[in-house]
């Protein structure tokens, strides 16, 4: 078999196997490639077949109505294009092009061009300024930029060798030359590769969102992700001729999950519905519309979602996932209500495909993780000796390798080595596994604390927080304590028809006490915004450090005392404390 039919092999026995992870586990291995082209060896072949080649690969709609339609057969021909444009301007296998776009056709068209060409693609967010892209270029090595034509004067502040290219109208003096992507469309439509696609060159590099320290650069290969998002589908639940809409931003890692190859591998339609503001009846009556089978969301637009009449969506997708962080079960139950259908967690991350999930057909523990994916031998592994059990560190077996496993972070063999000590890929993340196999989420190692004795997971206490119909979003964080060593701390943002006040503080803390054991009740409450990072997670380094200036000893001389009201839960002594 040539690697077309060895990857297709691969994935329709999956496939095949879709309801039975227990199978799945047993039966699948990696396909094992030396070269391999995802472009090439892949959609190239779906669009030259005459039975595929017409079938919708992308389908963008706009919030006024208007949208853009490509077949494989018409990504195939524009991505050969823009290759050897490419090409001709200069751009060699090896070369770093950093990509700044939003959901639009040309993303897709010019990922492909990179991936044929064998062009490292660093992808950024559009919403990255001077500061964040100067980072991204000198890091990452960049020699090429393609962004937005009404971002190009960012690039005034970003100094570097490298060429820019951009790509829609606008104008923007970015202080250098800088070329048109529209020309591409006078290349040639037949595209010839300058030699074959190493599997372990490198593809793509991402940054991490950092949430506790600058960013990391992550490295994936020419398999990691187009052949290790096999492990993606599988958890999903994609087949040929689905239509998949995935809610996430260009730029971060989640986006290529999602809408780039997981629904490709299964030859799925992607669906995009771009808007500026979030409008949950405009974005189901969106999924009506284009027939939307699965759908995958963050737990931020799943929240938002079930404060809308969930009904109004007529014909709700068969398969509904989640992914970025747990979800509660009061969301999960409420999508059930209404749509017939459980939403499935799934764990991976930006150096990983998805590695633990719930998967189609499986009975389904609320508030779990599930279980290992094919592929990942997954052990959980104690923080302090290093020994393999029921609770600790989420970490994968490197004997054998799983194929959807980051190379290591660029430019940082300390940071890789670290990650990979000990004959292990550590997650930094942490769970604990029931007597059936199935994998709760705990929380990031560095986010469990300790509380006199208890080691607490801030996820649990912010899964009951959430419940309370006041509480939008939640966030807690040790806050140091002479007695208890540390107490939760909770940092809460209340939904629209709330305001601050003693009386609603009183109200959560009797809350929390209602359904939390002493020992992990809330025992502070601010309310808040939460620090973010330009993806979305939160800041949780800034909370601690605000609790740090507040109670703690070893602030530093100078620094800002945090300003806001804090609720003691002493002050509402109703019931036992």
């Amino acid at each position: 078999m040539n690697v077309t039919e060895e990857f297709r092999a691969a994935r329709n026995k999956l496939l095949e196997m879709r309801l039975d992870n227990a199978r799945a586990q047993k039966e699948f291995t990696w396909p094992a490639f030396t070269e391999f082209n995802f472009a090439l060896d892949w959609i190239d072949a779906i669009a030259q077949d005459p039975v595929t080649g017409d079938n919708p690969a992308l389908v963008i709609v706009e919030q006024d109505g208007t949208d853009t339609r490509r077949s494989f057969k018409d990504l195939s021909r524009t991505s050969n294009q823009v290759a050897n444009w490419l090409r001709a301007q200069g751009i060699r296998r090896g070369d770093h092009m950093v990509i700044m776009l939003g959901n639009q056709v040309e993303l897709w068209e010019l990922m492909l061009a990179c991936i044929k060409l064998g062009v490292v693609m660093i992808p950024t967010t559009t919403m990255m300024g001077p500061a964040d892209l100067r980072d991204r270029v000198e890091r990452g090595q960049a020699q090429w930029v393609a962004a937005r034509a009404e971002d190009i004067a960012k690039f005034a502040e970003v100094p570097g060798g490298y060429t820019l290219v951009s790509i829609g109208t606008g104008s923007g003096d970015a202080g250098r030359p800088v070329l048109n992507y529209a020309d591409s469309t006078g290349a040639a439509a037949d595209f010839a590769p300058d030699a074959p696609t190493k599997a372990d060159e490198t593809m793509l590099l991402y940054f991490t969102s950092g949430t506790t320290s600058k960013a990391k650069l992550v490295e994936h290969t020419h398999t990691s992700y187009p052949v290790g998002h096999l492990s993606t589908m599988f958890w999903i639940g994609l087949e040929p001729g689905d239509v998949h809409l995935n809610v996430a931003s260009p730029g971060w890692a989640k986006h290529a999950w999602s809408n780039v190859f997981t629904p490709w591998i299964a030859e799925a339609c992607v669906f995009v519905y771009n808007y500026t503001r979030f409008d949950a009846k405009a974005l189901m009556a969106q999924m009506d519309a284009e027939h939307v089978t699965s759908f995958c969301a963050p737990p931020t637009v799943w929240r938002m979602l079930i404060q809308a009449d969930l009904t109004l969506l007529k014909t709700p997708p068969s398969k509904v996932v989640s992914a970025g962080e747990p979800l509660n079960a009061e969301v999960i139950e409420q999508v059930e209500r209404a749509w017939g259908q459980l939403i499935r967690d799934g764990f991976g991350q930006t150096e990983t495909t998805v590695q633990i999930a719930n998967t189609p057909g499986q009975p389904v523990k609320i508030g779990s993780m599930g279980r290992p994916l094919p592929g990942y031998d997954v052990v959980l592994v104690d923080l302090l000796s290093g020994e393999e059990g029921d609770d600790g560190e989420l970490c994968l077996r490197l004997d054998p390798r799983p194929v959807g496993l980051t190379k290591g972070y660029f430019g940082d063999p300390t940071k890789t080595a670290e990650a990979f000590r000990g004959g292990y890929y550590h997650t930094g993340d942490v769970a604990s596994r029931d007597e059936n196999g199935i994998l709760t989420y705990i929380g990031r190692s560095d986010d469990v604390f300790k509380s006199s004795d208890y080691r607490l997971s801030p996820f649990e206490l912010e899964s009951v927080l959430i419940e309370h119909p006041a509480v939008a979003e939640a966030a807690v964080v040790p806050s140091p304590d002479e007695l208890r060593l540390n107490v939760p701390k909770a940092y809460v943002v209340l939904a629209a028809a709330y305001e601050p006040s003693p009386e609603l503080a009183r109200e959560i803390f009797a809350f929390c006490r209602e359904h939390l054991p002493a020992y992990k009740r809330i025992r502070r409450l601010e309310f808040a915004e939460l620090p973010k990072t330009i993806s979305g997670k939160i800041r949780r380094v800034e909370l601690r450090a605000n609790e740090e200036a507040r109670h703690g000893n070893g602030s530093a001389p100078g620094a800002p005392q945090p300003k806001g009201r804090e609720y003691l839960d002493s002050e509402f002594p109703t019931g036992a404390r």
